[in-house]
């Protein structure tokens, strides 16, 4: 496979993981969707894996196929008139420099949870 079909994916993967973020605020999604692309997103940005990372080569396959068919998955699920509406925003708005520093924050927050967790578990 070229570099540039590579490149195409991971430009359409960006754009598709934007829209479902709009979708998720978009008051036209139904409940069961917004709860699906909640989970994974959390699972996308969670420290905890269903495989460790540390396994080679399998560990890592958790993060090259879950995610990618859960953010499959969430957009069969969110109502066609809405993705198509929200890819279309994705594609002509730039993301919002808040929406990064709180996918930032909420990242380094829960860092720090599991880092206090594992110091409060070794030291008692």
């Amino acid at each position: 496979m070229r570099i540039g079909t590579w490149q195409e994916k991971a430009k359409r993967l960006r754009n598709d993981t934007y829209a479902l973020y709009l979708a998720f605020r978009d008051r036209r999604t139904p409940w069961y969707a917004k709860a699906f692309i909640l989970l994974v997103v959390a699972y996308a940005l969670s420290p905890v894996d269903l495989i460790p990372d540390f396994i080679p080569v399998i560990g890592y396959l958790d993060d090259l196929i879950l995610v990618p068919a859960g953010i499959y998955l969430a957009i069969k699920i969110v109502p066609d008139k809405v993705l198509a509406e929200c890819r279309q925003k994705a594609v002509t708005e730039k993301v919002d420099s808040k929406v990064k520093w709180a996918a930032a924050a909420i990242i380094v927050l829960v860092w720090l949870l599991v880092l206090y967790l594992i110091i409060k578990v070794v030291w008692l």
